[in-house]
């Protein structure tokens, strides 16, 4: 038997990052920014590295804890009287090195830097 075939002892990824949009549907009006703070609020204290950006979120952390704090901010909103949620969740994870969201992001920078230090 493969592994893969045993799905009860297959782990999830020991790390990701995931960048999520949460969008409330039926909110009075069309600003979602006090929905969107209270999401940041609670990324704070989930503890995990996370980045807000104009369309959304990236956090990173363990697999289990990315997807169970996107699944807390549905939560959270539900109770907050928000009856429908939809998510747009694009998720990463990698083996062969150890890699933050911010570190992406620097690699990409600095290939920039050389660019204007060429000119």
């Amino acid at each position: 038997m493969a592994p893969s075939d045993d799905l009860d002892n297959l782990p999830t990824p020991p790390a990701c990052i995931a960048d999520f949009c949460l969008i409330p549907l039926g909110t009075p009006t069309a600003s979602v920014s006090k929905e969107v703070a209270e999401v940041q609020r609670l990324l704070k204290k989930s503890g995990l590295e996370y980045s807000m950006h104009s369309a959304g979120t990236t956090v990173e952390g363990s697999w289990d804890d990315v997807m169970k704090v996107i699944g807390q901010c549905h939560s959270m909103l539900h109770q907050n009287g928000i009856v429908r949620i939809q998510s747009d969740i694009r998720v990463g994870s990698r083996t062969d090195k150890t890699q933050g969201f911010r570190d992406k992001v620097e690699a990409v920078e600095k290939l920039l830097k050389e660019d204007q230090t060429s000119l």
